[in-house]
């Protein structure tokens, strides 16, 4: 940030007769001839005075003594998020040779000593307050010492951020929820879909990062993004299990074809529910006179014969057999899978929306 530091104090050294009362003013040579304070800004980043097209200073002597010393500079203050939307900066301004029993630093009109164009707008930023105090800090080697301190809350513009950030992040996670409405054996249509949201929402996750600044803490836009890449990871990994559930249920149903092969009679024979007659075929190794001639002949020896087993049963014990059988038990229902997806992660993720900006709002 930009600013002019304006010192104020009195030097009787540089009293001189005026008859009308008038200051005068000198630059920057006369400064290097003088006694100023020698101040600086702590934990600054980086501070420089401005020198385009000579060093943007100015000295004021009065009368009576009085000094002011005005400099132009700028500083690259830390500052800490206490949300993304929200930053609070604090500037230090110290003596750096000086005690407290020699200089005395403060205030001259507490918070009003700090003026603001009110046409100076920030890209980002907006100034929301900022206010001043004064304090006294002790170091061990050489004693107490002055510190003035300014407070600075600064609100982030959050449009630039919505347009750039949070609303691709949440069409991402819109278009990961399409996937819940393709067929669940449309492997080359939902596993795409699936890959190309979470790379996406990993592509915005690391260009956020890479404009910002590397904390040591999380920012609200971290846990906005974060979440919103575990939703849609979440709709992968649901499509993921129907697949597998699908595929084992195909599988079972296959070897329970195998196992079991009803063949329906051709003839009727006059009874009443031909579709309730089934016949089983199985290799036995028996007497004829056992199972009954069938028409074959009969030579008296023992040989592998064909038994056909006729089974008359109303609706009832035919449902029986096949649930016995497993046609009804091994179903699952994998389309209930998608169907409770559908209102579940919208739902989620509409909650998660609502607790986030009433934080961080």
């Amino acid at each position: 940030m930009k600013l002019y530091l304006r010192h104020y104090w009195k030097d009787e050294r540089l009293s001189f007769q005026s008859t009308n009362n008038q200051s005068m003013t000198f630059d920057s040579r006369l400064v290097k001839k003088i006694w100023v304070p020698d101040m600086f800004f702590v934990h600054s980043k980086r501070s420089f005075i401005h020198d385009m097209t000579t060093d943007n200073l100015m000295l004021r002597v009065y009368p009576y003594g009085n000094v002011l010393y005005s400099l132009r500079m700028t500083i690259t203050a830390i500052g800490q998020a206490a949300a993304d939307v929200m930053i609070r900066v604090k500037c230090v301004i110290i003596s750096d040779a000086y005690t407290d029993d020699d200089l005395m630093l403060y205030w001259k009109k507490g918070n009003e000593s700090l003026n603001t164009d009110d046409k100076i707008s920030l890209s980002q930023f907006l100034i929301q307050k900022f206010h001043t105090t004064t304090k006294l800090a002790f170091y061990s080697s050489t004693g107490w010492y002055n510190r003035l301190y300014i407070h600075f809350t600064l609100r982030r513009h959050v449009f630039f951020f919505l347009l750039q950030t949070y609303f691709p992040a949440t069409l991402m996670v819109m278009l990961s929820w399409v996937s819940f409405w393709i067929d669940r054996r449309a492997v080359p249509a939902r596993v795409p879909l699936g890959i190309t949201t979470v790379l996406t929402m990993s592509t915005i996750i690391t260009g956020v990062n890479a404009s910002m600044p590397r904390v040591s803490y999380i920012k609200a836009v971290d846990i906005y993004l974060w979440v919103s890449f575990v939703f849609v990871f979440l709709s992968v990994i649901e499509y993921a299990a129907v697949n597998y559930l699908t595929t084992m249920q195909e599988r079972r149903e296959r070897k329970l074809r195998n196992q079991v092969r009803p063949l329906f009679l051709p003839c009727t024979c006059g009874i009443a529910n031909p579709e309730d007659m089934m016949m089983t075929t199985c290799y036995s190794d028996m007497d004829p006179s056992a199972a009954g001639t069938y028409g074959m002949p009969e030579n008296g020896a023992r040989q592998e014969r064909i038994l056909a087993q006729l089974t008359l049963a109303d609706s009832q014990r035919t449902s029986r057999v096949k649930t016995s059988r497993g046609y009804v038990n091994v179903w699952i229902d994998i389309h209930a899978i998608d169907k409770y997806s559908r209102v579940i992660f919208p739902a989620a993720y509409m909650l998660f929306n609502i607790i986030y900006w009433s934080i961080y709002s």
